[in-house]
Formats: C-alpha cells, structure tokens, sequence
C-alpha cells in the first residue's frame, strides 16, 4: 500500500480534450489519497485546462522543460522529490529523463518498447482495440496505487473536480441573453476530428428560432479567416473566433446553456461543466464515440450510423456530414436534465 502522502506526476503533453479526459486521474487519486500531492506536466496552452481541477496541485510546463538541457530538465524534476511518473501520453524523451531524474516508480504501459527500458512498473494496457472510453483507459494506469480502476463512463463525470472556474469579465457577460438559449458553435477542428461541414452548421442555424437562440460561433484566429465567408451569410450570428483567450472562452461556456461540434477540446470542456455538450461523430474506429464521446451530466453524442459499412472497414467515409440538423435543434430545445 504507497504511503498517504505520496507525489506523483501526471504526464499528457498533447491536446486540451486529451487532457481534460486525463484530469478524473487525479480526482481519483485525491478521492483514495487525500494527503497526496499531484502534479501535471503539459504544455503552456494547456494550463488553463489544468488549473479548472480542484485536485492538481501545480503544474510543470513541459514547453519550458523543452527548452533546457537534458541534465537541467532532469535536475528540474529532482527539485519536486516526486515519487510516481505515470506516462499518460508515451514520449521516449520523458520516459528517459524521468528514469534519469532517478524518480523511484516510473509507470508506463507494456505496448511501448522504450518503456521496458525506461519504466520500472508496466501496466499491460493497449488501447488500439479496446472497447473502453480514453478516459477510462487512462485511469486503468493507476492500478499500481491498489485502487479500484473499473470505473463506470457515468461516474467518471464525479472526478473532473472543476471547481476553479475563471471570473468571466463584464463585456463577455453582455453577449449573454438570459431570456433566450445561448449556443455556441464551434464548427472547426484543426483536422484533429472529423467535422460536420460549414453546410450543416449553416442549416442548423437557419432553424433555430431567434427568439429562442441566441447563437454564437467559436474558433481560433485562423478558424475565423476560413470561415468568413460562412460567417457573412449568418449576420445575426456572433463571431466570436479568435477575439477570445482561452481563459475567458472557459468563463464564457460556463455562461452558456449549450455547444455544438465535433470531437474538439470545447467539446469536453462544455461537458465539463454540464452544459449541454452535443458532439457529432464518426463511427470509425479509434475515433468513434464510444473512445471520445463527451462525458458530463448534459453531454449527448451523435452519429449517422454507428454501422456504417466504410466506417467498419476502416475507409475514408464522410457519413458525419448526414446527421440532420433536425436532430441537433431536437436536443437543443429539449430542458436540461
């Protein structure tokens, strides 16, 4: 049984959703060890992310980890005396220097080569084929800690701990109407998912009553220059891409009711903090709902046909394009649960 007050380093240095479905790690381990200190290596557009969880402790930014040497990245760890590196994301990088911080467990999975080199406690884990959720798998890394790691998808929600919630400032307040469903829009991917096509976001809006909805598009700087022809045709609704951090984009989804898009960062954060999170799917495997779909108390996830015959053999297959916006505006107008 590890000792009460162990520290134990979290790694996941790529995306925000990757990383959001990582954080129920630490609530887990708060929830079994309470006296425990976590720490969260990722990268510098992440932390904002990071800092949402209740039960992280500090962050240790992995950019400027990046930028030193290997002996001063390996002195850098030492100075946290951290006693557990779980290697969420593999990286053979940090899988050595963790190894050369001479960290006393170092946990990473038996389907990474390097990590029989590196890591000294492997969990025989593969997630190319298994049926579980990423979140879900990304917990069954912490059974060396005698937890209990089979968590049920719905009860993952309870771990997220996001109680850190930014104070959004009196401009971004006034784009909400409080008589009305705000909804926000988030129609790009940086080709990180399929997407649903500009088309059906364009339909979508062109059946919601604007006496009900109060509609919002959402995206990075250059979401917005490709979508600016789209954008022109919708006046009524409000650009938001790229005029928003993403510290104030985080306070701005707690004040929405609802946001639409494919299997994106915004996604998870709205499904975070139980808004209405609608995500839009392919069925192909290993991006299919059943490893990425949304989690949180109002999160809903849609597909054209979970059997869909190029998508099950693995083809190229743009079937995300045929869920209706009929379906979407169904969801929408239904009351929260």
């Amino acid at each position: 049984m590890p000792a009460a007050n162990f520290k134990i380093l979290i790694s996941r240095t790529d995306s925000i959703g990757d990383v959001i479905l990582t954080l129920p790690m630490a609530g887990l381990i708060k929830k079994n060890y309470p006296d425990s200190v976590i720490f969260f290596l990722g990268r510098t557009y992440t932390k904002e992310i990071i800092a949402l969880s209740k039960h992280v402790d500090e962050f240790i930014n992995y950019d400027e980890l990046e930028g030193q040497n290997q002996n001063e990245r390996s002195n850098t760890l030492k100075k946290y005396k951290i006693d557990y590196f779980v290697h969420v994301l593999p990286e053979r990088g940090l899988a050595q220097l963790a190894k050369q911080a001479k960290i006393p467990l170092r946990v990473g999975t038996t389907s990474r080569s390097y990590h029989w080199l590196y890591c000294n406690k492997l969990i025989s884990l593969s997630r190319k084929n298994s049926n579980l959720h990423e979140a879900q798998l990304n917990i069954k890394l912490l059974q060396f800690l005698d937890i209990e790691t089979e968590i049920p998808l719905n009860e993952i929600q309870n771990y997220y701990g996001f109680t850190n919630i930014p104070i959004s400032e009196s401009t971004v307040n006034s784009l909400i109407d409080k008589t009305k469903i705000n909804v926000i829009l988030h129609p790009k991917s940086k080709g990180s998912a399929k997407e649903w096509g500009l088309n059906n976001y364009r339909n979508l809006i062109r059946l919601l009553p604007e006496d009900r909805f109060k509609i919002f598009i959402s995206g990075t700087i250059e979401d917005g220059v490709l979508m600016n022809e789209f954008i022109k045709e919708v006046p009524s609704v409000i650009n938001l891409a790229g005029k928003l951090s993403l510290k104030e984009f985080v306070a701005f989804i707690n004040l929405s009711d609802a946001l639409v898009a494919a299997s994106t960062g915004p996604l998870h954060i709205a499904a975070a903090l139980n808004k209405k999170a609608i995500g839009l799917f392919s069925p192909k495997r290993p991006i299919h709902p059943g490893r990425w779909m949304p989690i949180g108390r109002n999160a809903h996830s849609l597909v054209y046909d979970k059997d869909c015959e190029n998508c099950s053999k693995g083809k190229d297959c743009n079937c995300i394009t045929k869920i209706s916006p009929e379906q979407i505006l169904n969801l929408l107008g239904k009351s929260n649960e």
